[in-house]
């Protein structure tokens, strides 16, 4: 028995055909049809074996967008924005405490596929909910809402709901400190596959809809969860450098809490918006040279760069320098927005495994260049100091993610494996 996982982007379409036990048999990859993203897939599925069965994740589109609706924005609203980004959403909009006027036209604004509606622990303050429950409701924002706070006070939620569509979770924040991700998490997954994924007209008929499993960066942070699981020392960090954004991932295999008023879940997530390769390489030299990684002549030379690469339509990598100094950088900048997010750490031993993403490291013959620039930085330095640095050439993570979703957790493993590293001697005492 073969499995075809397919990671159906906005710009690529990528599959990876596995065996029942998880050994890789083939790869594809396809640009990804804009009018019709069947035909990107069937390219894809063309070009390798028939497989018996076809798991797929998917950002097409944009992915998946949401806007957190919170009480507090150091409690309730933090908490949600915390959890979206660990369930794979790009945040769009938060706000904290009773909606306006002017709060729906912002939220209204920032075009969310999902609202997840938050506020208040368990038989706590209910007012703030149903008052932003009660203006939702009015003021018929279109986009599903995931209604996961106060339990005592859902019930009474959903009425002043009524007309929309609303899947409900447990809270997010049941008690003070008490940070439980894991209900809405599936809820804004049930969400994305039974309402955004049709709605966003990537494809007539349902094949499209029925195929897919979930949202690209979901599967991807299961699978660094699950790579996380596997006795290693140490978090798991994966960087994917794209030419729009780049993404962190992060999971540890046991979970310390840091002493922050909302505990962190064990695996996480932040998406960087203005640093990538090519559409937003002007931001990401800009941020670099505020930030002091690159001097006034590299960054100007830099800036050049980037302005060329943003007004070719069909950019392809040309000089490997430059493709590798941009892409250290964006590294160093999204991990230290990363570390702000999550406190400073990764776990009780900081990152025992960096694994490095996107096209740029997947097709470069090394990059020892790269892990020196970022070993180099003095604040990653204490985080990475005893992290492998390995390259996921294969692009293994979100066909493990899916993988492990569906149950096949052996060939999940098995498609890991290529991440282990050799067992550590013991130094002489």
């Amino acid at each position: 028995m073969t499995v075809l996982c397919l990671d159906i982007g906005s710009t690529w379409t990528k599959g990876a055909l596995v065996s029942a036990d998880g050994e890789l048999l083939g790869t594809a990859q396809r640009a990804t049809t804009q009018d019709e993203v069947l035909r990107g897939i069937d390219a894809v599925t063309g070009a390798l074996n028939p497989a018996d069965e076809v798991l797929a994740c998917s950002s097409a589109g944009g992915g998946l967008r949401l806007a957190v609706v919170g009480q507090e924005r150091l409690v309730s609203a933090e908490a949600g924005y915390r959890v979206a980004l660990s369930a794979g959403a790009r945040v769009v909009h938060v706000s904290a405490g009773p909606l306006d006027g002017a709060g729906v036209r912002a939220l209204r604004a920032a075009r969310p596929d999902v609202v997840l509606l938050v506020g208040g622990t368990d038989g706590g303050d209910d007012s703030v909910l149903l008052h932003n429950a009660r203006r939702l409701g009015a003021n018929r924002v279109a986009c599903p809402v995931v209604l996961a706070g106060n339990a005592e006070a859902q019930p009474r939620a959903l009425e002043l709901l009524a007309g929309r569509t609303v899947v409900r979770a447990g809270n997010v924040l049941p008690d003070v400190g008490e940070l439980n991700p894991d209900p809405a998490r599936r809820a804004i997954r049930e969400v994305f596959l039974a309402h955004v994924i049709g709605g966003k007209r990537l494809s007539r008929g349902t094949r499209f809809r029925d195929v897919v499993r979930a949202v690209t960066p979901d599967a991807v942070l299961g699978g660094v969860s699950r790579l996380a699981a596997r006795d290693r020392e140490g978090a798991v960090l994966v960087v994917d450098v794209g030419g729009a954004t780049t993404d962190v991932y992060s999971a540890v295999s046991t979970a310390e809490g840091p002493e922050t008023t909302v505990a962190l879940p064990p695996d996480r997530r932040t998406v960087e918006g203005d640093l990538g390769m090519r559409w937003s390489a002007g931001t990401l030299v800009a941020e670099a040279h505020a930030e002091r990684l690159v001097g006034d002549a590299e960054a100007a030379a830099l800036r050049a760069e980037a302005d060329s690469r943003a007004a070719r339509v069909d950019w392809l990598p040309e000089d490997p320098a430059v493709d590798h100094r941009l892409a250290a950088l964006a590294v160093v900048l999204a991990v230290r927005r990363h570390l702000r997010l999550v406190d400073g750490r990764l776990g009780p031993r900081g990152a025992g495994l960096l694994v490095l993403s996107g096209g740029v490291f997947r097709h470069a013959e090394s990059v020892d260049g790269v892990e020196e620039t970022l070993r180099a930085d003095p604040v990653l330095r204490p985080v990475l100091r005893e992290a492998a640095v390995l390259v996921d050439r294969d692009y293994v993570l979100a066909p493990a993610g899916l993988l492990a979703a569906a149950g096949r957790d052996g060939a999940a493993d098995r498609l890991l494996s290529r991440f282990d590293l050799p067992a550590r001697v013991p130094g002489p005492a």
